[in-house]
Parts: structure tokens; C-alpha cells; sequence
């Protein structure tokens, strides 16, 4: 299986408290709105992850692009960089880049279960992890669900 592309809504309430807080949403590096309000990533080349019907899966891909919350006056602000998908003994997780001078990667969800049974497109169920409640909002324990990730086969 080879991913041209990541769709994922971060988390729908998330999105509409920042709107409703009157924030913003600010999209860069070539990351994309879709329709039903969630976030296009391109695939970055040199990925090698294998994700089996089973829902276990190998290797890692990184996609394209960054997504930055913004409200309350800089009071809450959350940049998620190049979206990355790693595979571990653990299992597969959702990273970013870390921090403000993005010095490493974080897991900020964990991933499963896996649906296949789309011809086109693998969906991903995610949970925020201790690092994704620091990094996207404060306020999201470790295991709360988060949106789907939808996963385009080329």
C-alpha cells in the first residue's frame, strides 16, 4: 500500500471552540481545508509504511504541511508540524514535530482500530496521548478520542 495523502479533523470540538473563542485556524506549507472541515496533508516521498488488514503495520511516512490554533490572544496556541505515522512494537502512532524549534518528534496519538474495508481509503481511530494533550490543547486527557485519520491509497 502506498498513502498519497492524510485527512484528519485534529478534534471537532477543538476546531469549534477555537472558532467560537473567536480564534483562528491557520493553515501552511502546503496543508489544505476540506470540505467536511478537516485538514489535507500531502505525502512526503521516502515513506515506507505498510499498513496490513489485520491493522498491524511497519515502517513510517511523513506528510506535508502544518496547522496552527490560535485564540484567547495567543493564550492558546498549538502548531501541529509535518504530521508523521510510525510504526512501533507498541503499535502505530500519530507524531509531530516537537516544540517550537522542532528539536525532535512526539507521539501525540495512539492509532487503531484500522478499517480497510474502503477500496481507496484506510481509516485510522486515534487517541490523544500524554504528549498530544501538551502539544494541541490542555485540556484532552490521555485516551480521549480524537478524529478519525483517513488515509488515500494512490
Amino acid at each position: 500500500m502506498q498513502f498519497s495523502q492524510l485527512s484528519w479533523g485534529v478534534k471537532t470540538s477543538f476546531r469549534n471552540y477555537v472558532e467560537a473563542a473567536g480564534g483562528s485556524v491557520k493553515l501552511d506549507d502546503g496543508a489544505t481545508l476540506a470540505e467536511d472541515g478537516s485538514f489535507v496533508f500531502a505525502a512526503l516521498p521516502g515513506g515506507d509504511l505498510v499498513i496490513e488488514p489485520d491493522g498491524s503495520a511497519t515502517g513510517a511516512m511523513r506528510f506535508q504541511g502544518s496547522i496552527t490554533f490560535e485564540a484567547h490572544g495567543g493564550m492558546l496556541k498549538s502548531t501541529l508540524n509535518e504530521l508523521g505515522l510510525e510504526a512501533s512494537s507498541e503499535g502505530l502512532n500519530l507524531t509531530v514535530l516537537e516544540g517550537p524549534m522542532n528539536q525532535g518528534r512526539c507521539a501525540i496519538a495512539t492509532l487503531g482500530p484500522v478499517d480497510t474495508s474502503h477500496k481507496d481509503v484506510v481509516t485510522l481511530g486515534a487517541k490523544i496521548t500524554l504528549d498530544g494533550m501538551y502539544q494541541i490543547a490542555d485540556n484532552y486527557p490521555p485516551g480521549t478520542e480524537l478524529d478519525a485519520l483517513r488515509l488515500k491509497l494512490v
